[in-house]
């Protein structure tokens, strides 16, 4: 029997996000499983998992705003930005946490970020990363980002915690850099957490090793993704057009919605336009 929809997982450092991918279709036995929003090996935390017909949902399930727990560690620079790089330069340095606290709101709010070189974005169609391991490195374009928040949890250790909330495109180990240059003494990300994707959190998420073949029934619907928008339910007629992928006239607000049949299927994302809805992407089984 196929099955569709979303599975919350809490990835373990050292997994990559296809190693959970690849773990999930052995456990719950289907082939068409995807997810949403990459995390490094070294990162741990919630990765939206797509499984059947969600998998088609992937350029929507990447919300706008994320959360993460991040480990900040000042005098340490490295080639990566993050702690398991190779260190390209090292300063003796003992900051408190006023210190930190007191650069922290120069983040904060829309601004330009560079990208880093490790990293899959694609230039000429090359990855950066692939340039990177072999010694070379590119002009990377600055891209709009937004830090809605940065708040400073504490110190452990040699670290200092810092909870960020942005948006999606957001390098945290680049905003880690970039503050230990703030602070003239670099810095580097020894440890990240994804603690949300919108509106999901990384309480209600599984290990891999606790999810069963028994959690195909236990899927999140699809249309949790797209919760924020307004719903329409449709007629026989604007059903029968929404599944043959034809627009169909309906009394509803411009902008895109959910679209449901009288039996309470999700059918589709739509839009509407003016009195006319179109499918954007379709969900029921064929």
């Amino acid at each position: 029997m196929a099955v569709s929809g979303l599975l919350l997982v809490d990835k373990e450092e050292g997994w990559t996000s296809q190693d959970c991918v690849a773990k999930l279709r052995g456990i719950l036995r289907e082939r068409r499983i995807g997810h949403a929003g990459t995390l490094d090996p070294l990162a741990t935390g919630l990765l939206v998992v797509l499984v059947g017909r969600a998998t088609r949902a992937a350029a929507w399930a990447e919300a706008e705003t994320k959360e993460y727990v991040a480990a900040f560690r000042p005098g340490i620079v490295t080639d990566t930005q993050d702690i398991t790089g190779n260190v390209l330069r090292r300063s003796d340095v003992c900051l408190t946490e006023a210190e930190i606290a007191a650069v922290l709101p120069r983040f904060l709010g829309p601004q330009l970020q560079i990208p880093p070189m490790y990293s899959a974005i694609k230039i000429n169609g090359q990855k950066l990363y692939d340039i990177a391991r072999r010694g070379g490195s590119v002009e990377r374009t600055p891209r709009p980002i937004t830090i809605y928040s940065l708040d400073l949890l504490g110190q452990e250790n040699e670290d200092f915690i810092l909870r960020v909330r942005c948006s999606r495109g957001t390098y945290i180990r680049t905003l880690c850099n970039d503050l230990g240059e703030a602070l003239s003494c670099g810095g580097c990300m020894a440890a990240l957490r994804r603690t949300a994707i919108g509106d999901f959190r990384v309480e209600a998420a599984k290990h891999v090793s606790e999810i069963r073949f028994e959690d195909r029934d236990r899927l999140l619907p699809i249309d949790t993704l797209f919760s924020s928008l307004p719903a329409l339910t449709l007629s026989e007629e604007q059903e029968r057009r929404c599944r043959c992928g034809n627009e169909f006239s309906a009394d509803a607000p411009d902008g895109k919605l959910r679209l449901y049949a009288g039996s309470g299927e999700f059918l589709a994302l739509g839009e509407a336009k003016a009195g006319i809805v179109r499918s954007i992407k379709s969900f029921f089984e064929v």
